[in-house]
């Protein structure tokens, strides 16, 4: 296998979600997200949920996507000002007949919120692309300061009149069951799914499989979907979002991967894959950046012979820098030694032929002492004047311009080794 990062697809973080199998735990991830994953180009890496994982995800690295979905209520403690782990407005009976009618959902697992939290914040600290689904969605929202209803149905359905209450858990229906919600206009969801939106009403069906939600939306997401009763079913970080630049932070709270028509594969929508399609987008371009900036150059590797020219042309630019820096007269027997130099720069057609002649003429050149002098001051101004315009670049920009120059020192470092090759070539016999 290369070891070329490069040539490697990109890695998707996923973590799994526990359950009880022939008295068994076994841990498992939907397989709808790692189709989707893989037939966009990325390789999706199931991260267990296991005692102590949390404490080793920096053997995960590197991560250039992270895919948060499934599982089970998050920890109220997490979300609530309050330390008491029962948080909200919810009393002890109200507790006992929530944790009943959704028995599933409703056994804490803080092994898997320690891991979850930990990549929702590594991802929003480096940048890295995250897709929340569902419980994902949540995750991303605690972790950024938001809050969650414990129960939307305690907690937001029954303080409605019947007209705006939305079911969103029908047990009886699992799969088939679907409730309206509306799309806010210039969102990334309403570019997906715009084709099949009505125009006036920007409205479409989406499935639901949780009995809690955003309460406080983070201040630095924006919604993207409502649901009748003003639960916000979908949200992003527009300042966080160019998948062709490898920007990428969103939460839906329903699942467009299982959004399709019964016994078919076929979804609802044609936007329905589109989500995946972007993540997946922006994670292909967040690892040709991190590649950009963690590219060691490979070090030249020389025969003896052309080594030897290295070294003799670099004893010359020694001797002219000495030359230069000590403004000394050019003494008759360093003449031969600033020989190799010499031609090494003739051979270069970049230059012009008036810096040929001058750097021929070695001798003249280093005793024009103050054109020097007035030269390293002019230096010395750019450079205050760079720093002061680097200063106040931001994170992104110095990101593009470190990358640039590095891939300018790769081309530089070609070549030279272009250059010393043909040297070699000419000086043997």
């Amino acid at each position: 296998m290369t070891s070329d990062l490069s040539a490697i697809l990109p890695r998707v973080l996923i973590v799994s979600r526990r359950t009880l199998r022939k008295n068994k735990f076994v841990d498992f991830v939907g397989e709808y997200h790692l189709d989707l994953i893989v037939g966009y180009g990325a390789v999706p890496v199931i991260v267990p949920r296991v005692s102590g994982v949390h404490t080793l995800l920096d053997s995960f690295e590197p991560i250039h996507g992270v895919l948060l979905c499934e599982g089970e209520d998050i920890d109220p403690s997490l979300y609530y000002e309050s330390a008491d782990a029962s948080g909200g407005e919810l009393s002890p009976d109200e507790l006992e007949e929530i944790r009943k009618l959704h028995a599933s959902d409703t056994a804490i697992d803080r092994e898997k919120d320690s891991i979850e939290l930990r990549l929702a914040k590594l991802c929003l600290e480096r940048n890295i692309p995250y897709l929340g689904i569902c419980r994902g969605s949540q995750v991303l929202n605690v972790a950024c300061g938001g809050t969650l209803y414990q129960d939307v149905g305690k907690e937001l359905t029954k303080k409605l009149p019947p007209k705006h209450r939305v079911i969103h858990m029908n047990y009886e229906n699992y799969d088939g069951h679907r409730h309206l919600v509306k799309i806010v206009e210039n969102t990334p969801l309403h570019r997906w799914f715009r084709d099949s939106l009505d125009e006036e009403k920007s409205e479409m069906m989406v499935n639901s499989y949780h009995h809690q939600g955003v309460k406080r939306l983070a201040q630095r997401f924006v919604p993207m979907a409502f649901a009748p009763d003003g639960l916000i079913e979908g949200f992003y970080d527009p300042d966080a979002y160019n998948p062709e630049e490898g920007k990428f932070i969103m939460g839906l709270q329903f699942h467009p991967e299982r959004m399709r028509k019964p016994d078919s594969d076929e979804f609802d929508y044609p936007g329905c894959p589109s989500a995946y399609q972007a993540f997946v987008k922006a994670v292909i371009a967040y690892q040709k950046k991190l590649n950009i900036s963690t590219t060691v150059p490979v070090p030249v590797k020389l025969d003896s012979e052309i080594e030897m020219q290295r070294k003799i042309i670099v004893r010359s630019f020694l001797v002219a820098k000495n030359l230069y820096t000590r403004g000394q007269e050019l003494p008759p027997s360093k003449e031969s030694e600033l020989k190799a130099g010499a031609e090494f720069l003739e051979s270069n057609t970049a230059l012009s032929l008036q810096q040929e002649k001058r750097l021929k003429q070695m001798g003249a050149t280093v005793r024009n002492g103050g054109s020097y002098l007035g030269r390293l001051k002019l230096n010395e101004e750019r450079e205050q004047i760079a720093r002061m315009v680097i200063g106040k670049m931001s994170i992104e920009q110095l990101y593009d311009l470190m990358s640039f120059y590095r891939m300018m020192g790769q081309v530089c470092s070609e070549a030279m080794e272009r250059k010393l090759q043909d040297l070699a070539s000419d000086a043997a016999p």
